[in-house]
């Protein structure tokens, strides 16, 4: 017995040195500190109410910015129509036997959101574009087909509407409140991952990426950091307490996936944008009449000898335009538009989007060092103030068509006398049933000569059962008959 009691020691020893050691470096400390003091924390008014700085500003979850949102983000998938030959190469070769001509059908994917209980779905264009079918499924896997209202190229902004009633929807924020560092969502189906969101923050405002290829191109993103993938296109970016701040577009990557930029346009330009799709079946731009402007800095305000730092330089401006017959002159510098300040170009572009012609707007101009008011009326691009005509009803959303009048130059290239033009096509009848393209000159319906868009409409609206376009491309001298039924 005795001959085991140094070993016995030498362990005991042993383990109060090791519960020393761990009480002194391992353990968590059980220090209890007393709560500080609740201390009121600096806010501001926003499209949500959460503190503006601390650590209270973050939030302790995105629950309500998922409850309401994710019912209201829905999957598109878009049918196009792809042209193909097809044939044996090695019998070709042979024989000589000619390819013959076929079709495949292409599939792609995006997102939606319903922004109305009536079935009004705001997307991308570059989702919806060339569609001959889209198909619609819901946050609870219910299953739609939709028809097109209009497409914005300007703003890669497209409105389509699905058939019922008391739809989920979603509410619109105030885009112009929302400042870099709020916590922010994105819903979305990326990957074809139905129903996803992912958190981040605005990481930027008011992005110009120059990725739009349109001649009007309006961008003035909404930059975040919320992971936003192919298929999240035509999602929804959301505030903190589930309103739509923007639909996401764009990505910055140098893969294809996504790099940690992403961009959304700003809800107030989509609410806009859906408005006169749903009103005029196209968007009424505004103009300011300013031919060139550009962004100051302290190398622009120093080279033109300005005071001010901050705002937009007019360098070219139209007499024709409103800004100039309001008062406005080149060498003025843009402060605020319609009672919103402006620092970048991209903003003003924004800004007179979301008006349109004959709109007056107050705007607040730096001259020779001294700031003035002004109240501008905005114009079309013609000069005027009136508004497009109404382009597009029922019907032709069901058919996926635009018409436009052909002028006598027009006509006399052709060698025509008459017709009119196949300007655009939508997801439609059209496409789904026939093989009909874009710019095929209408010259005859069921026989009968038409000689403008109204006239074409107006036969349709009236017409009941198989209906046949007989017409000729541009370049061609071979008339084509394309049939369907209203």
């Amino acid at each position: 017995m005795k001959k085991y009691l140094p070993q016995t020691f030498i362990s005991l020893v042993l383990t109060i040195a090791l519960l020393w050691a761990y009480n002194e470096w391992a353990a968590p400390s059980q220090t209890i500190a007393a709560a500080p003091e609740a201390q009121p924390l600096a806010t501001r008014a926003s499209f949500f109410d959460a503190p503006a700085h601390g650590p209270a500003s973050i939030p302790a979850d995105f629950h309500l910015a998922a409850d309401v949102s994710m019912p209201a983000v829905v999957h598109i998938k878009s049918s196009q129509k792809i042209a193909s030959s097809y044939g044996d190469p090695f019998f070709d070769m042979l024989f000589g036997t000619p390819k013959r001509a076929g079709e495949l059908q292409n599939t792609s994917s995006g997102s939606g959101v319903i922004i109305s209980s009536d079935g009004y779905i705001v997307t991308n264009n570059h989702v919806i574009k060339d569609a001959a079918a889209l198909e619609v499924t819901l946050f609870d896997n219910r299953t739609f087909t939709a028809t097109v209202v209009g497409t914005d190229p300007s703003t890669d902004l497209g409105l389509i509407k699905l058939e019922g009633v008391n739809f989920p929807s979603i509410d619109y924020a105030n885009s112009d409140q929302a400042l870099v560092g709020d916590w922010v969502l994105a819903v979305g189906n990326p990957f074809n991952l139905a129903s996803t969101a992912t958190a981040g923050i605005v990481s930027a405002i008011g992005r110009n990426l120059e990725i739009i290829k349109d001649r009007m191109a309006i961008e003035s993103f909404i930059q975040t950091d919320a992971a936003v993938n192919p298929g999240n296109s035509g999602g929804a970016l959301v505030t903190l307490d589930g309103r739509l701040l923007g639909v996401n577009t764009a990505i910055a990557s140098p893969t294809g996936a996504y790099a940690g930029y992403a961009f959304a346009v700003p809800s107030n330009l989509v609410r806009k944008v859906v408005e006169d799709l749903k009103d005029y079946g196209t968007v009424q731009r505004a103009f300011l009449g300013v031919s060139r402007v550009t962004t100051l800095n302290p190398d622009v305000a120093k080279e033109k000898n300005l005071s001010v730092k901050e705002g937009v330089f007019i360098d070219q401006i139209s007499e024709e335009g409103g800004a100039y017959k309001s008062g406005i002159r080149e060498g003025d510098v843009i402060i605020s538009f319609g009672d919103v300040p402006v620092k970048h170009e991209s903003k003003l572009l924004e800004l007179v989007a979301r008006h349109r012609p004959g709109d007056r707007v107050p705007m607040t101009v730096n001259r020779a060092g001294k700031y003035q008011n002004f109240t501008i009326t905005l114009t079309n691009q013609q000069g005027t103030t009136e508004l497009m005509a109404a382009s597009r009803n029922e019907l032709l959303n069901r058919l996926g068509v635009e018409f436009r009048d052909l002028n006598e130059a027009e006509l006399r290239k052709v060698g025509l006398k008459s017709g009119v033009l196949v300007s655009r096509l939508y997801a439609g009848q059209l496409r789904q049933t026939t093989d009909i393209r874009e710019n095929f000159i209408v010259v005859q319906c069921n026989g009968k000569p038409v000689d403008n868009a109204v006239e074409t409409i107006e036969f349709l609206e009236k017409t009941s059962g198989k209906v046949v376009f007989t017409g000729i491309y541009p370049g061609s001298t071979r008339f084509t008959n394309y049939e369907f039924q209203l």
